[in-house]
Formats: structure tokens, C-alpha cells, sequence
């Protein structure tokens, strides 16, 4: 028998609720945020992120929502004080978090503590292996920019770019997001990505270069 899609991070019913996001962990949050607000139950968003440059959908939440987003870019205002946004939550209170995995495992030690419901998802990438003990350094020619770079075990090939000033679109750097798809002139990939299809990986024509890494020396149209 077919069956529809399984939604493991419903919304359950509440009298309030308090939202916390940090980098990609915005997106599952966004159709929460516009179902609370259409039904009139009080919110509000904690989002925070490395820079407002990294922060996707800020601009258009405080546009739509006002006072109700609070925006907290790390390289100004430093990491969301946790403690201090369920200090006066109520019982009545329902906390939805997506978002790195210390900012959860963070608030899930607040909630036991606590009296609100906790919820939160988390993305499950690839850091498990995007540095191994047997890796060897490798080098990486970027054409555009005229740069050869050498790559140490671990560090990213997207750190050492942007260490040269090369910019590069990025979010999540754990291999989920697909935001620093790279495209590839020459070279063995070693892909330890969650974003790429399997014939994506077989064409060796892109890679993720915040987890991924090269079998030898690799050319990016960078």
C-alpha cells in the first residue's frame, strides 16, 4: 500500500511558542512560523547564525514578522544565549529548534529542567567523516583565480579557499546543503557529501568542498 510522506517534526498544538535557529536550521521552522502567525498564537524566532551574510530568510522574516524575530549574527553579537531565552518560558510554552547539534543538545539539558515541551530536528550530515586519521594532504589548482593550494588533513578545501580571499557561497560546511557545489576541471573526488545523487558523484563534475576531498590533486573552476 502507498503511503504519503512521514512528518517526523510536527507542530503540535500550543498556547505559545518560541522558535531557535541556527544556520540552515531555519528552513523546517519557516512553515511553523507561518502557521502560527496566520492563526494568531503568540511566537517568536531566536535566529542566529555566523554572519547576516550566512543568515538565510532574515531580511524577509523581520520585513513580514517585526519585533517577533530576533536576528543574533555571531560576528556581532556572539552565540544565542540559550538560558536566557526559556529563562521565563511557561508551562503553556511549546520550543522548536533545528540547528547545530551543541545548540541542541544544549537546549534539550535546559528542557529537563524546565516545565515546556521541547522539539527540535536535527540534520544529520557527514562529520563523522569529513576528517579521517589516514588522510594525506593533496593540492587543489584553482583556474580561475590562478591558485595552487595544498590541503592538510583536517582542514576543507573551502577553509583554505577562503583563506586566500576566494569567495565561495556557503551555510551549512557539513556536506547537507549543497550551497558550495563546486565545479570540477580535473581530478579524483573522494566525495563525503549527503547532498550528491550517486550518477552526480560517478560524473565526478561537482563536489562539496567543505567535507569533500581529492584522491591526488584536483582542478576546481574556482
Amino acid at each position: 500500500m502507498l503511503q504519503g510522506p512521514r512528518n517526523r517534526f510536527p507542530l503540535i498544538k500550543a498556547e505559545r511558542y518560541e522558535f531557535v535557529a541556527g544556520g540552515i536550521g531555519i528552513t523546517p521552522l519557516l512553515p511553523m512560523i507561518d502557521a502560527v502567525s496566520r492563526c494568531g498564537v503568540p511566537w517568536h524566532l531566536n535566529y542566529g547564525g555566523r554572519s547576516m551574510e550566512h543568515m538565510a530568510y532574515a531580511e524577509m522574516l523581520t520585513t513580514r514578522y517585526g519585533a517577533s524575530v530576533t536576528l543574533c549574527p555571531q560576528d556581532r553579537d556572539g552565540l544565542l544565549d540559550l538560558a536566557g531565552i526559556v529563562a521565563d518560558l511557561t508551562t503553556e510554552t511549546a520550543v522548536y529548534a533545528c540547528g547545530p547539534e551543541g545548540m541542541l543538545s544544549a537546549l534539550e539539558g535546559l528542557a529537563a529542567e524546565a516545565s515546556w515541551s521541547f522539539h527540535c530536528e536535527r540534520f544529520a550530515g557527514n562529520n563523522e567523516v569529513a576528517h579521517r586519521p589516514d588522510d594525506e594532504p593533496f593540492e587543489v589548482t584553482l583556474t580561475s583565480a590562478g591558485i595552487t593550494l595544498e590541503i592538510q588533513p583536517g582542514e576543507s578545501i573551502l577553509d583554505a579557499v577562503e583563506r586566500e580571499g576566494v569567495f565561495v557561497m556557503s551555510s551549512c560546511r557539513e556536506g547537507i546543503c549543497g550551497s558550495c557545489e563546486t565545479p570540477v576541471v580535473s581530478g579524483e573526488i573522494d566525495h563525503r557529501d549527503d547532498y550528491l545523487t550517486d550518477e552526480e558523484r560517478a560524473s565526478g563534475d561537482v563536489m562539496m568542498i567543505c567535507v569533500s576531498r581529492g584522491c591526488g590533486a584536483l582542478e576546481l573552476d574556482l
